[in-house]
């Protein structure tokens, strides 16, 4: 049994930042990936999606797929090869609290990502149903693909597919798309994409597969955390659908042991997982850090794309927070005039000392702008402030700059 500082289970986002950041600290680190290292977002997550979506067309998606990941992943490998980290290509369990395989730590960090949420529908198990890595699987384009949830997933699919020349069919339970986002804004783009040719059945519940006419079925109904039985080995709390149990510095019921990214429930981006496996490492070397985890900016890439940090309108009025809404309009913009891209709307939420609450937008490189916002927000600046300063002209980032002038 080999003694170590630090013990990682899997090498996703959360996993390799982890072990690279606490490699530079000193710290002597195992880290076990079972499956290929990069984890969801970069081998059937975030970056198949968005070659998919700069792709023009499905052929070309594939071709460039493989390589954008077998580049990225490369990338990850040369990470990991830092001389104070072992890579162990192998499911990480717990034997017991400091044991994870062959080796024993006093510090160990789960970041075993999530998984697809399948719903209990009749006929699920049908072979045209796929979740996001089936559909990515697919060597033909499907004639007609029905996408069943219009969260981040499955919007981003129906975009991409749609253009690629599938026809599109979204059914939703809810009463509007990507419940995340600002419901005005999100309005306004599922009703931009169903002039583009895809048809949306909201408030529509599946019962039957058999009822849904379309040669491919995905299943776009959201994520869970992947937990594992191990996990109680170590006395570990843990629930099948919200994740491992953490406090606010991500540390389990457990002392020692840390969960972050995905497995933890509490904020599903890859970005969320990277910022949690610094702050996590910084509690183990005793470092002091000031990461907001409440500012934490989110974005869909549909076309046009989607972004947002802070609370809805809706949850500011739910809340009863005093707030004035501030708009601006892409078409408005000489650079998106330029461009041909004059769809989008941003909203601005202001408290009424000037500091900014939150934006939603959508429109051409909306997540571009909306992380400007994130990082006023986390250096606190009114929007008297943000008015003073200078942006250049012509760029789309004037549609942020025109909201408070």
């Amino acid at each position: 049994m080999s003694k170590v500082d630090l013990i990682i289970i899997g090498a996703g986002p959360g996993g390799y930042r982890a072990a690279e950041y606490a490699a530079k600290q000193g710290l002597k680190v195992v880290i076990f990936e079972g499956s290929e290292v990069g984890g969801t977002c970069l081998n059937v997550g975030c970056i198949p999606t968005k070659t998919y979506v700069h792709s023009a067309s499905f052929e070309e998606a594939r071709e460039r797929m493989a390589t954008v990941v077998a580049q990225l992943r490369q990338g990850v490998e040369g990470i990991l090869s830092h001389p104070n980290i072992t890579l162990v290509r192998e499911k990480g369990v717990f034997t017991d609290v400091n044991t994870v395989g062959d080796y024993t730590a006093d510090n160990i960090i789960i970041a075993t990502g999530s998984e697809t949420k399948w719903l209990p529908i009749k006929g699920v198990d049908d072979p045209r149903v796929v979740d996001s890595t089936g559909l990515l699987q697919q060597e033909t384009l499907p004639k007609r693909l029905a996408i069943i949830g219009a969260g981040v997933i499955g919007m981003e699919f129906a975009s991409v597919f749609q253009r690629f020349g599938s026809e599109v069919t979204v059914i939703e339970y809810l009463k509007e798309c990507l419940p995340a986002l600002d419901s005005d804004i999100a309005k306004r783009l599922r009703k931009y994409l169903e002039k583009q040719g895809i048809t949306f059945k909201m408030k529509t519940a599946v019962e039957n597969i058999a009822d849904i006419d379309a040669d491919v079925v995905l299943m776009a109904t959201g994520r869970k955390p992947r937990v594992q039985d191990d996990f109680a080995n170590a006395g570990i709390e843990y629930d099948e659908r919200k994740g491992v149990t953490v406090d606010e510095n991500f540390m389990t019921t457990v002392k020692g042991i840390y969960a972050i990214g995905d497995v933890n429930g509490k904020q599903m981006l890859a970005h969320a997982a990277e910022v949690q496996a610094i702050h996590a490492v910084n509690q183990i070397i005793g470092k002091e850090d000031y990461i907001d985890f409440s500012i934490m900016p989110a974005a869909i890439f549909t076309q046009p794309e989607a972004a947002c940090v802070g609370p809805t309108e809706d949850q500011l009025k739910e809340q009863g927070v005093a707030y004035e809404c501030k708009k601006s309009f892409w078409r408005a913009n000489g650079k998106a005039l330029a461009m041909g891209e004059t769809e989008g709307l941003l909203k601005l939420f202001v408290a009424p000392d000037g500091q900014m609450l939150g934006c939603h937008a959508y429109g051409a490189h909306s997540a571009d702008i909306i992380q400007e916002v994130s990082v006023l927000m986390c250096k606190h600046t009114t929007i008297s402030e943000l008015a003073d300063m200078v942006h250049i002209h012509p760029t789309l980032s004037e549609i942020l700059k025109a909201a408070v002038d």
